[in-house]
């Protein structure tokens, strides 16, 4: 595995992870009836930094095998989602609109587990904890949508 594949992936990983700090949840989502089981605040971003570590180790363990492409693709498919994801749930509070980005972003972490499974058992591993969370995140998105039908999507011009 090249160090230098892991700090490009990391980057990446870090890219789509701004999203958070541009769209903060804020004191609307505070606010917010949430189901007992949502994980405290302090635990996002020590999931997220292991997530993104692990994914990175993934990427970079693959990327230059013999028949990595379409997990490579996965892997592509599923920043592409969880860059956006953030923006729709937390930027427009779309509650209900970001349950498609969610449900989209894991069949593409369960396309990376398996895609770079088939290539390095390592690198389909390392996606296990990222099946994981995306699978509590969707439940939490559903609950948080299900629990809240007053909030109301944020108007473009009000961002």
């Amino acid at each position: 595995m090249s160090f230098w594949l892991f700090f490009v992936f990391l980057l990446a990983c870090m890219g789509a992870g701004t999203t958070g700090a541009v769209f903060p949840p804020g004191a609307w989502y505070v606010k917010l009836e949430k189901p007992s089981w949502t994980p405290p605040n302090w635990v996002f971003p020590v999931v997220w930094t292991s997530i993104y570590l692990l994914i990175s180790f993934a990427g970079a363990r693959v990327a230059m095998m013999e028949g990595s492409s379409v997990a490579l693709a996965f892997w592509a498919l599923q920043g592409a989602f969880a860059t956006l994801w953030t923006p729709v749930f937390f930027g427009l509070r779309r509650l209900r609109g970001a349950l498609p980005v969610i449900g989209m972003l894991w069949l593409a972490v369960l396309g990376a587990t398996i895609t770079h499974w088939q290539v390095d058992m390592w690198a389909g591993l390392a996606f296990v904890p990222y099946l994981v969370w995306t699978t509590i995140a969707t439940a939490l998105n559903w609950k948080v949508a299900q629990l809240n039908p007053q909030v109301q999507p944020l108007k473009i011009n009000e961002a």
